[in-house]
């Protein structure tokens, strides 16, 4: 019988952990031209690391990009979209206007719809330049 319930608490403490891990969500996306819509044919290039955590409801990125046909001067998360299709922008990763430079850092409060959109792979990020308003680079958010 004791063995039972040493056996018992060590899957509800098991359990624990799982649940509080489970909170923290990262994720990541390759930028390029080619994944913009419409896809253009710049030499940028980028990957963004995004950690997520649903029960605090912060997002924090880091983000670095090189090769821009000029200097970013936007990025943003964008959704719900699926890869080729664009979205609105859900979360503003940087202020806009001034040059933004690589790598781009920060961190925002989320809604549960953005955290679904994240998580579930409707959502993408992308860093726009003058010569490309609607955005340079572009990637679909994963795991």
């Amino acid at each position: 019988m004791k063995f039972v319930r040493i056996a018992a608490g060590a899957l509800i403490a098991a359990g624990l952990a799982t649940s509080a891990s489970a909170a923290d969500h990262k994720l990541k996306a390759t930028l390029n031209g080619a994944s913009e819509v419409p896809a253009n044919t710049t030499a940028g290039k980028g990957m963004a690391e995004f950690t997520l955590n649903d029960t605090t409801k912060e997002i924090s990125w880091k983000i670095t990009f090189e090769g821009l046909t000029g200097d970013a001067l936007a990025a943003h998360i964008h959704g719900p979209a699926e890869a080729g299709a664009n979205g609105g922008v859900l979360v503003g990763l940087a202020a806009a206007g001034a040059p933004i430079k690589s790598p781009l850092e920060g961190k925002a409060t989320v809604t549960d719809e953005q955290i679904a959109a994240i998580t579930g792979g409707k959502a993408y990020v992308n860093v726009h330049t003058v010569a490309n308003k609607g955005g340079e680079i572009r990637g679909q958010i994963g795991k």
